[in-house]
C-alpha cells in the first residue's frame, strides 16, 4: 500500500514486533489513545503487550502496517465465544490517519475473518470518533447501530 509516497506492509502481528509496538503506542497522542482506550491509555502494560502481539491467527487476529519496521497502525478482531461474531478494533498513528489505512485493514481483517469461520464483525466507538464510523460505514455492509451512553455499538455481516 503506498501513502504520500511511503510504502506501507501490511502483515500480521509476530511475538517479535512487541517492541515496535510499545513504540508505536507511545507515539500516539492522548486523545487517539482515549478514542482507542475509551480513557487515557499512555502505556501498554507488559501483559497487554503480550496479548497483543500472541494471537492464534484463528479466534484472535492482528494485523500491523508498518513502515519499514516501525508499526503505523494495527487492527484486531477477537471472536467472541464460540459464536461466529468478533470484535474488530484499529488504532492508526496520529500522521497516518485519514489516508485509507483503516479502511484497508478493514477489508483485510474481513478476508482473515471470513477464512476463520466468521459471518459478523461488532465494534464499540465513542460517539465522537466519527472517523472510525465513517470506516465502518464505508465497508458496504449494512450496519446495525445501538447507542448507550456516548457510545455507538456496530454490528454487521462479512458475507
Amino acid at each position: 500500500m503506498e501513502i504520500d509516497g511511503s510504502l506501507l506492509t501490511i502483515r500480521p502481528i509476530e511475538p517479535t514486533d512487541a517492541d515496535a509496538l510499545v513504540r508505536f503506542h507511545g507515539g500516539l497522542s492522548g486523545e487517539s489513545t482515549r478514542l482507542r482506550f475509551f480513557t487515557p491509555h499512555p502505556r501498554l502494560s507488559d501483559r497487554e503487550v503480550e496479548s497483543f502481539t500472541h494471537v492464534d491467527h484463528h479466534a484472535r487476529e492482528a494485523l500491523v502496517a508498518l513502515e519499514g519496521d516501525n508499526i503505523v497502525a494495527v487492527a484486531r478482531f477477537e471472536r467472541v465465544g464460540e459464536t461466529g461474531e468478533a470484535e474488530v478494533a484499529f488504532v492508526v498513528a496520529d500522521r497516518w490517519q485519514h489516508h485509507g489505512i483503516a479502511k484497508e485493514l478493514l477489508r483485510r481483517l474481513i478476508e482473515r475473518g471470513r477464512d476463520e469461520g466468521v459471518d459478523r464483525f461488532v465494534a464499540d466507538t465513542l460517539y465522537e470518533n466519527h472517523p472510525m464510523i465513517e470506516v465502518f460505514e464505508g465497508s458496504g455492509f449494512p450496519l446495525v447501530r445501538s447507542f448507550d451512553q456516548g457510545v455507538v455499538h456496530v454490528t454487521f455481516p462479512i458475507y
